[in-house]
């Protein structure tokens, strides 16, 4: 069994005294889900993505992104030594809710570690050893294709939940809608110059965020299927998880629906999902 230091990663860091455009900036910039935050030079906290995301959608306050400090969003770190077994760190993710965690090696930090990592690792060493069927989620969300945006991000927010299947009327699924394709959206719509005239586009993407939950705005006004994806990836039931984590690494994507013998969606397959199974291995 591999260990920690054979997978982590170098860390991108940013100052504990910086602001949410700060964040949101070099989110983008360097391509990166998460940040570890530094304090004096010491590591002592983390900011994702998806914290960012949710705190756009929610925060109803009339401030600007740089007047909100990173310390609103900012989570502790939970570490691992450098020579933890792999299956060890896929259980402490699952125990805690999280999907990194931070590296050390002699009490400093060396790098992180996060769930694309234990995927990559599983997919390349236990090929043949368990099926989709097996650690899939029976449960998904979804939707109407009619059904208003802001409904739909609600329901995200509320189950903290990354994705959300669209169905028509006839019960077939026809979409998906994650919730980095709205952190992008959200983005998008700050940039345009008729949401506000700002010299600096990161900082109004506070207000089009607001838009996007409320019933009389943008989040009222536009349907699901107007800014879903129609190309719902999946994998059968019967296939092989490594294969499937496979698939989820090329495709850069956190998720797959899972299809019954006869077509059927009936179930989600996450990166999550592929941490259980490799937490469990005998």
């Amino acid at each position: 069994m591999k260990v920690a230091k054979d997978y982590l990663n170098t860390p991108r860091t940013i100052k504990s005294d910086s602001n949410l455009a700060d964040v949101l900036k070099k989110i983008i910039d360097e391509k990166k889900s998460r940040l570890l935050i530094t304090d004096n030079g010491k590591i002592n906290g983390l900011v994702t993505e998806k914290d960012l995301g949710f705190f756009l959608l929610t925060d109803d306050s009339e401030r600007k992104l740089d007047e909100i400090p990173l310390s609103e969003i900012a989570v502790k770190i939970i570490s691992v030594d450098e020579k933890t077994r792999l299956d060890e760190c896929a259980g402490i993710m699952l125990k805690n809710g999280i999907g990194s965690l931070v590296v050390t090696s002699n009490n400093e930090v060396v790098g992180i570690l996060t769930k694309t990592d234990l995927v990559r690792y599983f997919s390349k060493t236990h090929s043949g050893e368990k099926i989709v069927g097996e650690y899939m989620s029976p449960y998904y969300a979804w939707k109407y294709s009619d059904t208003p945006l802001y409904e739909v991000v609600l329901k995200m927010i509320n189950e903290k939940i990354s994705r959300v299947i669209i169905r028509n009327h006839d019960e077939t699924p026809v979409g998906i809608v994650t919730f980095r394709d709205l952190f992008k959206l959200a983005l998008t719509l700050g940039e345009q110059d008729d949401v506000l005239d700002n010299t600096d586009p990161v900082i109004s993407v506070i207000f089009p965020r607001k838009g996007f939950i409320s019933n009389s705005g943008f989040g009222g006004s536009t349907k699901i299927d107007e800014i879903m994806n129609a190309d719902i990836i999946s994998v059968d039931y019967d296939d092989d998880l490594t294969k499937t984590g496979k698939l989820l690494l090329d495709k850069n994507i956190n998720g797959v629906g899972v299809l019954s013998g006869h077509g059927n969606i009936i179930g989600i397959l996450s990166k999550t999902d592929i941490v259980k199974a490799l937490a469990f291995l005998k």
